[in-house]
Parts: C-alpha cells; structure tokens; sequence
C-alpha cells in the first residue's frame, strides 16, 4: 500500500476496533478499560504482533500511514489533556484541605525523592547521549511521582464510590497531585529542551506568563464569548473550545514545552458552569476518546518492544516498580495515617494514588518525544504503568471490604446513573 489514505483506511479502524476488544475484554476481570487498550496497543507493536508476523503488522501498520496515525493520536492526546484540565476543579476540597494537601505533598514529594535517587542509578545506562544529568533525573522523578486522576475517576464511578468520603477525598487528592506534577513536568522539559539554565528559566517564566493570561485575561473574555456563542449554537462553542485548545498547544510548543501543555491549561482555564461548554466537553469526549485517543496508544506500542530488552535490564525494570510503589503508597498512605485516618482508610488512599493509567502514558511520551528516555527505558516504565495501574482495583476490593466509608450507597433505580458515570477514561 503506497497510498498513506488507502494505509489509513486499513490502520485505523484496526486500531480503534482493537482497543475497543481489549478495554471490553479487560472490564470482564474487573479492570479499567484503559489497561486493555493498552494492551492492544502494545500487542499491535514490535512486541507481539511484529514479533510473531512482522508481514501482517506492516501490512496493517505500513511506515506511509504511521506519521498520520501519530498525528491523529497525538490530536487525540490534546482532546484528551483539554478534558482533564476542564475537569480539574480544586475549589471543591472543603474542609479536608489540610488532609488533601499533606497526603499530595507528601504523595508527591516521596517519590519524586526515591526517583531521584534511582534516576542518579539509572542514568549511566538509560539515558540518551547529550541530555544532561539534572533533567533526566528531575524527569524519572516525575515520572514515579504521576497518580492518572482520570483512571482513578473511572475505577471509583465502576464501584459506585464516586460520591463516597472515600471517593471524594481521593479525587481532591489525586487533582492537587497532577496540578503540581505537570508544573515539575514542565521544569523538566525546560530544561531538557533548552541549551542553559537560563534558556530553561526564560521558558518556565514564559510558560508560567502565558497560563497568568489565560486564567486571568483570557478566561473572563472567552466565558462572554461562549454565552454569546451558546445562544447561537452549540456547534460554534464546540469550534471555539476546540480551536482554543489548539492556538494554546501551538502557543506552548512555540514558547519549547511539550503542546500538551498549552492544551491542558487551556482546559483548566476555560470557564465552568456553562451548560453550553459541558454539552459541547461530552461531544468531543464521545468522538474523540474512542476513535482518535487509541491510535495514541499503537504510537506508545510500537516504541515498546520488549525484545530488544537484555535480560540484565528486566533487574531494573523490578527495582522501578518497587520505587514506584513504596514511594506513591508509601507516602500517600502514611500522611493520611498522620492526619489522623485510621490504617484501612490510608491504604486505601494509597492504593488509589498508586494508580498511573493514561496520565503516565502522557508523561512517558512527552519523554520520549522530547529525547529526555530512551525506548529501553520508556519499556520499563510503561511496564510499571501498566502493573501499578491493574492493580489498583482488586487491591481496592481487598482493603476496603465492608467499610461504609468505601462502599457504594445503596442502590437505586435511576436509568441515567450509568451514562452518568461514563465520564472520563
């Protein structure tokens, strides 16, 4: 196939109806469908697929249609770190800001100085030639330090525990988490991008001066923008949110961070409490996460080819996880044991702060991307994604029993609870 629109025609509805088998198949052992479209995506790479009948997966793949399907996926990737950022609300922490505060900070803070010190580790053998100590190490700290709250969100909807004490506090919890991950993410790539310190400086301060114009210049202009545009129609709010979205992506890679960036800041400026954003936010959540968020997923695969891992390596790949998870659950469950939670309820939080999902997929590919790991390492870490992730539900089953504080309230017939919870990935 030499047409990149008849390879386009083949790749992508394998792409999208493989991801979609592998999140069904998954849902029936209890997991989040993400972990399945994972799966798919990694299968359809080098790993599997290009292992066992490389002919077929060039066939279905061919090098003409794979910069599309990176684009479209990476469009995809945007959408969807607009979404989380529209759905990134701190005001809504109540009077357990102190507890949310301690267990994101510490849920932050532990792991990112575990990371460091593997990173220090790592460094001689994974990182890539001309990338500097202190940004590679600043990046693997991050990268252990990342809790997926879309992931979460969706674990805790599948159990009913998204109004629960529990899922409440969790929720505030893993938000404050990813706020203050992606400011450290952007220091990272600052720096990893950037030829000096004061390169890297100059485009923090940039960056920080571009999210102070849209949260405080911006967002008042653009919610009279979208109540004009919502009296006319919802497909012109839905053009502005989208176009927003990508004028403020353009602006960040521009500025040299990552474009995800600009997106999600774009999402967590734009204005709340407008029927108008919600319904046009549920439209481009229904198109674009299933059909343009997996090809997002067969791009992480096939830099994922556990192949080409020596033996000697998987050592590290063990030591990760275990950094990974003593420093996530460790320190999200022992600041709420501080604060005053009882061991059951802590573990569970820290289960649920362990959680990576598709927020750390993010982070790896921006990684990648920007030259920061090299595929070697970003194998491992997808591995550690991907095991952190399973886990979390039948931990959470375990721990949680019959608390009351983390079980679902009792049922009741409402025909819209379900469609309700099909919020977010």
């Amino acid at each position: 196939m030499s047409d990149p629109l008849q390879s386009l025609l083949l790749a992508v509805p394998v792409v999208v109806l493989a991801c979609q088998a592998g999140g069904r198949a998954v849902r029936l052992v209890g997991q989040p469908p993400v972990i399945g479209e994972i799966l798919a995506g990694i299968l359809l790479g080098p790993s599997l697929l290009g292992w066992l009948a490389p002919g077929i997966q060039h066939h279905l793949l061919p090098p003409s249609a794979l910069p599309i399907t990176s684009a479209l996926g990476n469009l995809g990737l945007l959408t969807f770190l607009f979404l989380i950022g529209l759905e990134l609300d701190l005001r809504s922490l109540g009077t357990t800001r102190g507890a949310v505060a301690a267990v994101s900070l510490t849920g932050v803070l532990l792991p990112l100085a575990l990371g460091a010190a593997l990173a220090l580790a790592l460094y001689p053998h994974f990182a890539p030639d001309g990338i500097g100590r202190l940004p590679f190490t600043l990046f693997v700290a991050v990268a252990l330090s990342i809790t997926a709250f879309p992931v979460l969100a969706r674990i805790l909807a599948d159990r009913g525990l998204e109004t629960t004490p529990l899922g409440t506090f969790a929720l505030a919890c893993a938000a404050t988490d990813d706020a203050l991950a992606w400011c450290l993410l952007t220091a990272a790539v600052a720096l990893a991008t950037s030829g000096t310190a004061l390169s890297a400086l100059t485009t923090l301060a940039l960056t920080a001066a571009f999210a102070a114009c849209l949260t405080f210049v911006l967002r008042p202009l653009l919610r009279v923008l979208l109540e004009r545009a919502s009296r006319t129609s919802d497909d012109l709010v839905l053009a502005l949110l989208f176009a927003g979205l990508c004028f403020s992506a353009y602006t960040t890679d521009q500025i040299g961070v990552h474009p995800a960036f600009g997106a999600f800041l774009f999402g967590a400026a734009a204005p709340r409490g407008l029927p108008a954003v919600e319904r046009s936010a549920a439209r481009i959540r229904a198109v674009v996460l299933p059909l343009l968020l997996p090809l997002f997923f067969v791009d992480t695969g096939l830099h994922t080819d556990f192949s080409t891992l020596p033996a000697g390596q998987w050592g590290w790949g063990a030591a990760i996880l275990a950094v990974a998870v003593v420093g996530k659950w460790g320190g999200a469950a022992g600041a709420a044991r501080l604060t005053g939670s009882d061991w059951r309820w802590s573990a569970a939080v820290g289960t649920l702060m362990n959680c990576r999902g598709l927020t750390e997929l993010v982070v790896l590919g921006i990684g990648l991307q920007t030259g920061v790991i090299t595929e070697p390492l970003f194998t491992l870490l997808v591995v550690m994604t991907v095991i952190t992730t399973a886990a979390t539900a039948p931990i959470l089953r375990r721990v949680a029993g019959d608390d009351p504080r983390m079980t679902p309230p009792a049922p009741h017939d409402d025909p819209e609870r379900d469609t309700a919870r099909e919020v977010t990935r």
